[in-house]
């Protein structure tokens, strides 16, 4: 075997230039792999982990799926909001640690506005419960504080101190409210989730920049200037849905019970991690497609593999025929490929990984500020495990089929190549 060892390991010097070319083929093949299959793995994660650390999401009765979509992704409209009074009842209960009130409809230039109160910093968890941080400045204090996600900040070339005014609707023909502007006191870190597009103000200055209005239309006549607001009661009068967090994880379908039984009016409390399992199954055709793509990856590159394997025959052929006509019979030569081919599959294979991870770490950022996806880091799933040993088996035994052509043919075409 060390014999073996070592006519392979000259023969591939020979071939130095040849063999680094399959080397950066088997390479870029592994790089293309497992970079197509982390990104449909972190695309899923990054869906899945939009939302967490909360135990309930309470609104109107509606679909699950619908609930979900415009509370936690801002698509959509709520067919109901639920009163005030019922988020009062809901945190009143024995069973509930906080409750978050969230009220939306309004945008700005295309983003999400979302009306909550302080706690939504303290409590909203994104990721492996990873709480809100603050990029710049502060969250909102005053009346007419915004804090802004971070693509909102970076798309629209927003900073701390800027005045900003929000439109009432979102869709393309909306009323702005300009009378009662907003300073931006705070950025947010990006969290590749929904927060990054979405303007946080306080649910008191909804209720202000809506005091005369009336239908979903301003009252004529009637003008209350931004100065004057806060003699009224701000106190919002309904809101469109609740983030909840509970004491104890283990009483969640018995506070779900309540929330479907409540008698003030027809409310739905979802599980967030089932809700978004069940929208996942929807809307993962993405996913189909980037694993559809990596099989495609990983076909062309075996067959590139094969090729380049296969075009290597022609320079080998004195070779193998020199070996045969001293004593080598087919186990020698199968193995001495055998052993060739093991090592500059797994060089390559391991110059590949080496590059998935570089590109990982590099990429990462920009990825995560252009595009919202965080590619992290991490150990190799069970997947790209399966992806690495099938090249390694793939470039193995691409490796023995000169081997077994060369051996099918003559000593005297071996020793005497046709040009």
């Amino acid at each position: 075997m060390t014999a073996l060892f070592g006519i392979a390991w000259r023969s591939a010097w020979n071939r130095r230039f040849t063999l680094a070319l399959t080397v950066l083929s088997i390479a870029l093949s592994t790089f293309l792999l497992l970079g197509v299959e982390r990104i449909r793995t972190e695309m899923r994660e990054n869906f899945a982990s939009s939302v967490s650390g909360t135990d309930l999401i309470v609104g109107a009765r509606t679909g699950s799926t619908q609930l979900l979509l415009y509370s936690v992704f801002r698509i959509g409209s709520a067919t109901n909001n639920i009163q005030w009074k019922s988020v009062q009842a809901l945190a009143a209960h024995p069973g509930v640690s906080w409750v978050v009130p969230m009220s939306l409809g309004d945008s700005h230039r295309g983003f999400a506005v979302l009306a909550t109160t302080p706690e939504y910093f303290e409590h909203f968890r994104y990721g492996d419960r990873q709480p809100l941080r603050m990029r710049d400045g502060k969250p909102f204090g005053e009346l007419f504080d915004a804090v802004i996600g971070a693509e909102v900040a970076d798309r629209l070339g927003y900073r701390v101190g800027q005045k900003i005014t929000l439109a009432h609707g979102s869709g393309e023909l909306v009323a702005e409210h300009a009378d009662k502007p907003f300073t931006v006191m705070g950025v947010l870190a990006r969290t590749g989730t929904p927060v990054d597009r979405t303007v946080h103000i306080g649910l008191g200055a909804m209720e202000a920049i809506h005091l005369e209005w009336a239908g979903g239309a301003p009252m004529p006549g009637v003008k209350i200037p931004a100065d004057q607001v806060r003699k009224f009661d701000l106190t919002p009068k309904n809101v469109t849905a609740a983030l909840v967090g509970l004491k104890n994880r283990a009483a969640v379908f018995a506070v779900q019970r309540w929330v479907s039984t409540y008698s003030g009016e027809p409310l739905m409390a979802i599980l967030p991690g089932v809700a978004l399992d069940e929208l996942w199954s929807v809307i993962g055709v993405g996913e189909n497609a980037l694993l559809l793509m990596s099989a495609l990856v990983a076909l062309v590159s075996l067959a590139g593999l094969v090729s380049v394997v296969m075009a290597g025959l022609n320079e080998r052929r004195r070779e193998l025929a020199v070996l045969r006509a001293v004593g080598a019979n087919l186990r020698h030569v199968l193995t001495l490929l055998a052993l060739e081919g093991a090592l500059v599959t797994l060089l390559g294979v391991a110059v590949g990984v080496a590059l998935a991870t570089v590109g990982i770490a590099v990429l990462s950022p920009s990825l995560q500020s252009r595009f919202g996806l965080a590619l992290h880091l991490s150990e190799p799933t069970l997947n790209e495990w399966l992806l690495l040993a099938s090249l390694i088996v793939a470039g193995w035994l691409a490796s023995l089929l000169p081997g077994i052509r060369a051996y099918r043919l003559s000593l005297a075409d071996g020793l005497s190549p046709r040009i």
